[in-house]
């Protein structure tokens, strides 16, 4: 059992130095440290040091083979990593970072093994969070850093989320208030002649076709027996405490639903826009938004599906959403959280 230090730089405008310089020496000295990026609260270890990365992959119960993103402050830092940098990266990292994407390219070997599961590549990316990019830049090494929670649960988005999911089991977590985008940051494989998109996330696919042109989206999105090159490509994720079904079609199709669920003796709880969910009766109901601001259902999906509680909810349903923009992102996680798909 680990004691875990629990910074406060909340609400905090000027951020403290003092708590990140403590911060920075628990990373320098091989200990875990959560903090908040943009998009969701990260998980940080030494990316060059296999036993510290090894301490991530225990504290989340992740599997081995699951690579991770090293995290840095600037593009050198980015290139001191890297065998090349291709155009197509170059030009990507000048339009969005730092921002929610990240990028796979060659590594050099200086993040150790467990960071790229033995890949060639590595995935890395530089985060849009003054609480981070200050946290980067006082360590100056690249930071390993999955979303800071046990592993298939929904990704954390407030500090007492990933108190929740890992106290006692990480030494340090940076309190820097709720993360902005919501959703993981889009993965973008920039080693072959044309992207490929392995994530969709805050960045989306026509935002990055106006930069590049065409990109592709990798079929091992739909296909689990590849091996991940990214973060977030395969085994189950973004779980919450009860079943989550997907419900495709009309209000009156979801309400049906609900209503035989609860005949039959369970509890259901429903996620959905504000416009549908105002139409619904159930036993919980969690409004993510309006239908017509798809940045805001990101925002409120993972603390949406963290609000259902086993003890009280038997079955969560969820309406889908558009797949345009950052739809696409969010079908994704549902999809991926979802042990029912009701077409």
């Amino acid at each position: 059992m680990t004691h875990t230090i629990r910074w406060n730089l909340h609400g905090i405008t000027k951020i403290n130095n003092r708590e990140i310089k403590e911060a920075a020496r628990f990373l320098r000295d091989g200990m875990t440290v959560a903090f908040p990026t943009e998009t969701v609260y990260g998980l940080g270890a030494d990316a060059t040091s296999k036993e510290a990365v090894a301490k991530i992959f225990e504290a989340k119960g992740r599997p081995a083979d699951n690579p991770l993103i090293a995290h840095v402050a600037t593009k050198k830092q980015l290139e001191a990593l890297v065998d090349n940098l291709p155009e197509s990266a170059e030009k990507l990292i000048d339009a969005f970072s730092p921002g929610p994407i990240t990028f796979v390219l060659p590594s050099n070997g200086t993040c150790a093994e467990n960071v790229t599961a033995g890949l060639s590549t590595v995935a890395i990316r530089i985060p849009d969070h003054p609480v981070a990019i200050q946290l980067l830049k006082e360590v100056d090494i690249p930071i390993a850093a999955p979303s800071a929670n046990l592993s298939g649960k929904p990704s954390p988005t407030t500090a007492d989320h990933v108190w929740m999911d890992l106290n006692e089991k990480i030494n340090g977590l940076i309190d820097g208030g709720t993360t902005g985008v919501g959703l993981e940051s889009t993965v973008i494989d920039c080693t072959g002649e044309i992207p490929i998109i392995l994530r969709p996330g805050g960045i989306t696919m026509s935002q990055i076709e106006e930069v590049v042109g065409k990109v592709l989206v990798d079929p091992a999105l739909a296909n689990k027996s590849e091996k991940p090159k990214s973060p977030g490509m395969m085994y189950t994720h973004y779980a919450p405490e009860a079943p989550l079904w997907l419900i495709a079609g009309s209000v009156d199709k979801l309400q049906e639903i609900i209503g035989y669920q609860q005949q039959s003796g369970k509890r259901v709880g429903v996620m959905a826009s504000d416009e549908t969910a105002n139409a619904l009766q159930a036993d919980q109901v969690v409004k993510l938004g309006s239908s017509e601001n798809l940045t805001q259902v990101a925002i409120n999906l993972y603390p949406g599906l963290r609000s259902f509680k086993q003890a009280t909810i038997d079955l969560i349903l969820c309406e889908t959403f558009s797949e345009k923009g950052i739809g696409q992102a969010i079908m994704n996680r549902l999809e991926k959280a979802a042990t029912k798909y009701v077409k």
